[in-house]
C-alpha cells in the first residue's frame, strides 16, 4: 500500500500490523488518513471501524481490500469508511481517490 501512494504526496506514513495496532496509531494522532483493510488479525478492518466511531477517532478512512461484495462496501461506507477500494492498488488509483476527497491537491487541472 505505502508503495502506491503518489510519490509527490508529502507525509509521513505509519504502520500497523493488526486492527489493534492500528487503533494505537490512531489514538495517538497519527492517523489522519486511515487506508484499512478488512483483513487483519486480533481485531479486523470492521472492528476498527467500530471503534474509531465509538470513540469519535480523528480518522478519515479509506478501505482497501480484495473483498469487493457490494454487501462489505456498503457495510464499511455505512461504518464511516470515506471509500472503498478494490486491492490491488496502484499510485494513479491512490492519487485519484485522495484528490477526489480534497485530501490531496490534484495536478495540472486543478484551478
Amino acid at each position: 500500500m505505502a508503495r502506491a501512494l503518489p510519490p509527490e504526496w508529502e507525509v509521513e506514513v505509519f504502520f500497523a500490523n493488526d486492527g489493534l495496532e492500528g487503533l494505537e496509531v490512531i489514538r495517538q494522532g497519527n492517523g489522519e488518513v486511515v487506508f484499512l483493510d478488512l483483513t487483519m488479525p486480533n481485531l479486523d478492518g470492521y472492528g476498527v471501524l467500530e471503534t474509531i466511531r465509538k470513540e469519535d477517532l480523528p480518522a478519515m478512512v479509506i478501505v482497501v481490500s480484495g473483498d469487493i461484495q457490494p454487501d462489505a462496501q456498503t457495510r464499511v461506507k455505512n461504518m464511516g469508511a470515506m471509500a472503498f477500494i478494490k486491492k490491488p492498488i496502484d499510485a494513479e488509483k491512490a492519487r485519484a481517490i485522495l484528490t477526489e476527497y480534497g485530501i490531496m491537491a490534484g495536478g495540472a487541472d486543478d484551478h
